[in-house]
C-alpha cells in the first residue's frame, strides 16, 4: 500500500469517525426536544383527566404539575419519582414527599447542569408558582437558598404549612457529577 493510499484511507476513517461523534451528539439533542414534545402532550392530557397519561408507552414516570418561574420566564414540567431515569427528562418530585400545596414539605429534583441549572439565579422573595393536575395554581414565596452536604443534613418533609424545596447538586459549573453538595431552595405558600 502506497503512502497516499494509507492517508486516503486514515483520512476516510477520520472523517466516518468524526460524522459518528457529530451523529450521537445530535441524537441527544433531538431525543430530549422530542422528550418535551411529548412530555407536554402528557401534561395536557392529565389536566383533562387522564392521571395515568404517560408521555410514551414504556415510562416509569408520568406528568405530576408545572413549576413555573416568572422571574426567570420558566416553565417546567414537574414528573413523579426522582429517579435517574426520570431526572434525565425533568425535575422529578421525590417519593415520600407531599404533593406542591399540600401542607407539609414537596421535595423536587432536577439535574444542576440542565433543567434546574436556572436555580443559581433565584433570590430571597421572588415568587415559584405551582399548578397541579387540577389546574390550581399554587404561589410560593422563596423563603432560604442554601447549600448543604447530603451526606449530613436530611431534609426534614414535615411542615406546618404548605412548603417548596427544590434541590440540585452543586456547584452548578462542577467538572466531575454527583458530588455531595446540594443547592436548596427554599419556597413557603403565600395567600
Amino acid at each position: 500500500m502506497t503512502r497516499r493510499r494509507a492517508f486516503a484511507a486514515f483520512a476516510c476513517l477520520l472523517l466516518a469517525l468524526s460524522l459518528w461523534q457529530a451523529g450521537a451528539g445530535a441524537y441527544i439533542h433531538v431525543k430530549a426536544g422530542l422528550a418535551q414534545i411529548l412530555i407536554d402532550d402528557a401534561w395536557r392530557r392529565t389536566q383533562a383527566g387522564d392521571i395515568s397519561a404517560r408521555p410514551w408507552p414504556w415510562a416509569d414516570t408520568r406528568p405530576l404539575a408545572r413549576l413555573e418561574i416568572p422571574h426567570l420566564d420558566a416553565s417546567l414540567i414537574v414528573l413523579s419519582g426522582s429517579s435517574g431515569r426520570t431526572l434525565a427528562f425533568g425535575p422529578g418530585h421525590v417519593d415520600g414527599s407531599v404533593l406542591p400545596g399540600q401542607l407539609g414539605v414537596s421535595l423536587i429534583a432536577g439535574h444542576r447542569d440542565t433543567h434546574f441549572r436556572l436555580l443559581e439565579g433565584l433570590a430571597v422573595g421572588e415568587t415559584i408558582i405551582i399548578e397541579d393536575r387540577e389546574g390550581i395554581r399554587h404561589g410560593f414565596k422563596v423563603t432560604a437558598t442554601r447549600i448543604v452536604d447530603a451526606r449530613r443534613v436530611r431534609i426534614n418533609v414535615d411542615a406546618t404549612k404548605p412548603r417548596l424545596v427544590l434541590s440540585t447538586c452543586y456547584p452548578f459549573d462542577a467538572i466531575d457529577p454527583g458530588g455531595p453538595l446540594r443547592f436548596l431552595v427554599v419556597a413557603d405558600l403565600y395567600d
